[in-house]
């Protein structure tokens, strides 16, 4: 079950019973009792009216007054919600920034809710912002997403012009589609291409049309599964591992840059360096190193070393010729 569709789950609990407990709802949903009580936090911080209190009487529960009510809500509003949650960016996205926004009105109480018992001044929601979108995020424009939407809920296979990354151009493609993901602040298409799963980046997608065929789906498989199948698959590719020795001052800057790519760090060594491991699926990613200039030394493979003495070089020709 998303986050999404555990938050209206959580809401509904709570309406049909009023009171009841992290645990309680942590064995419904299936769930850590931490995650039920950061999905309480991520209600209270939307204005939902929901209440806890501590101690071995203690629980959680909605507001007594204007309480929240899914029954307020249209077919379409409930749709959204279980979709993308509280999330007003991404309902924009999606072309349902208007339903979100009426159906988060009809959960949130008219008045101001009792304050807290431990009576902090100031609300998590004013000292705490989430951004989900990644750093220097690319220009690059997105199809029309929630037109994409429309089309993939007809259930139907999709043709579709994709330009894979580094290509110079697009191809055209038949797929079967399970639908979209979210995930670092980039859009996806999930599908099935050839009976094998794939992931399609909408930045790189030129256009789709709707075929007459239904979709012929993986048995079993749907779009959550698939989409966490294939994160997996591209997390834990470590056909090259490569070692290198950093100056200890880049090692911050190494972990944002690498990310899940950085799999070991060691102490700083008498000079001022550290020694790293990094992974990739194949030998031309040790690439991405090139960016930390003399900051690094490539140890190891050989293969990965004398790749990047050959690209070096290459560097070394490309900008000892006369561009004038």
């Amino acid at each position: 079950m998303s986050r999404p569709q555990r938050l209206i789950e959580l809401l509904a609990a709570l309406q049909a019973r009023r009171r009841t407990t992290a645990e309680e709802l942590a064995g419904e949903l299936g769930v850590s009792t931490r995650t039920v009580l950061r999905d309480v936090r991520a209600l209270v911080d939307a204005g939902i009216p929901v209440f806890t209190e501590r101690g071995k009487y203690g629980g959680i529960s909605l507001l007594p007054g204007d309480q929240a009510d899914l029954s307020k809500l249209t077919t379409g509003e409930a749709d959204l919600l279980r979709a993308v949650g509280l999330d007003l960016d991404r309902a924009r996205q999606l072309g349902g920034e208007a339903a979100a926004r009426s159906a988060l009105r009809k959960l949130t109480p008219r008045r101001q809710p009792p304050a807290a018992r431990d009576e902090l001044p100031l609300a998590l929601a004013d000292v705490v912002a989430v951004d989900n979108r990644p750093w220097f995020e690319d220009a690059a424009p997105l199809p029309d997403v929630a037109g994409l939407v429309r089309d993939l809920r007809t259930g139907r296979r999709l043709r579709i012009g994709y330009r894979r990354s580094g290509a110079a151009s697009g191809q055209d493609l038949v797929v079967d589609p399970y639908g979209l993901v979210q995930r670092g602040g980039r859009w996806y298409l999930v599908a099935d291409l050839d009976g094998r799963p794939r992931m399609f980046a909408l930045s790189r997608l030129q256009g789709w049309c709707v075929l007459d065929a239904g979709r012929r789906l993986r048995p079993g498989a749907d779009l959550v599964g698939t989409a966490r199948e294939l994160g997996e698959a591209l997390e834990s590719a470590e056909h090259v591992i490569v070692t290198a020795r950093l100056d200890a001052g880049s090692l911050d800057l190494a972990r944002r840059i690498l990310g899940a790519r950085l799999r070991t760090a060691g102490d700083p060594e008498d000079d001022g360096r550290v020694e790293i491991t990094v992974s990739y699926g194949r030998l031309d990613g040790v690439r991405q190193l090139l960016q930390f200039g003399d900051h690094i030394e490539v140890v190891g493979p050989e293969a990965a070393r004398g790749l990047v003495r050959r690209l070096a070089a290459g560097i070394v020709r490309t900008h000892s010729s006369d561009s004038g």
